[in-house]
């Protein structure tokens, strides 16, 4: 199994070692500012199955300094940093920065053209923006991170060769919209996530997440397609090592 995204920083957890060791498989911590990008930087060389991708955030662009396109500059060339991310827009918290968030969101993929690497991209209230800026991207290893669009957007993004991640949200009862999504998306597309500590999956909802909770999201596609688990996960890890040229 793979957890394509994640954020297991201490701000959440007391009990890291205890998550990693105890991961049925790998997963990629995501960066979202300076702390967090370094925190990313220390678990990746500490543990043999984290991999990790450095970014900034859409939520953090007016928080950043002059320092924070070095950081991921210094350490993008780490080999188990495998992309950069999660980048992105973001307009439901506040959209008056939205020529910020864009500006820092090009720089960011600009980077990630510059060092072939994957990206990770946090799309939320900005779906078409997000769709706009990456139709020039179609070079790039695109991963559209908690995909939350419509169907048709869904379509569009499929066009790019977008790869999609599906976490914990497919089993809540309300939603309909994702699970209409998954069931038209080939499994080719479909990258797993958890977005820990955030969105564990049904029936630990409310819970915190970990990453190991992939299995439920994995269960829960098998269901939608009509296929086993196991054939879901043994696609879906093949696909997360293709997206981010994992070494596994």
């Amino acid at each position: 199994m793979i957890d394509t995204h994640c954020h297991i920083f201490k701000e959440y957890y007391e009990n890291i070692d205890s998550i990693v060791n105890n991961m049925d498989g790998y997963m990629i911590v995501a960066g979202c500012d300076d702390s967090t990008n370094l925190e990313v930087i220390d678990l990746v060389n500490k543990y043999d199955n984290v991999y990790g991708v450095i970014g900034i955030q859409p939520e953090e662009v007016s928080k950043i300094s002059s320092s924070s396109y070095k950081i991921i500059e210094d350490n993008i060339s780490n080999p188990k940093i495998v992309g950069i991310g999660e980048i992105g827009l973001d307009y439901y918290w506040d959209d008056s920065n939205k020529e910020e968030q864009i500006k820092v969101f090009k720089d960011m993929l600009s980077m990630a053209r510059k060092y072939n690497k994957a990206v990770v991209v946090h799309s939320r209230d900005a779906i078409k923006d997000t769709y706009d800026i990456l139709k020039d991207y179609k070079d790039l290893k695109i991963d559209l991170h908690c995909y939350s669009g419509s169907l048709e957007m869904a379509k569009r993004f499929l066009d790019l060769g977008i790869k999609f991640g599906i976490g914990g949200v497919l089993t809540f009862k309300n939603s309909k919209t994702i699970k209409e999504v998954v069931e038209y998306l080939p499994l080719e597309s479909v990258l797993l996530e958890t977005d820990s500590p955030y969105l564990s999956p049904e029936p630990l909802r409310g819970k915190q997440n970990i990453p190991n909770n992939i299995k439920i999201v994995a269960e829960k596609i098998a269901e939608i397609k009509g296929l086993s688990t196991e054939k879901i996960l043994e696609i879906t890890t093949k696909n997360a090592i293709s997206q981010f040229d994992l070494n596994i």
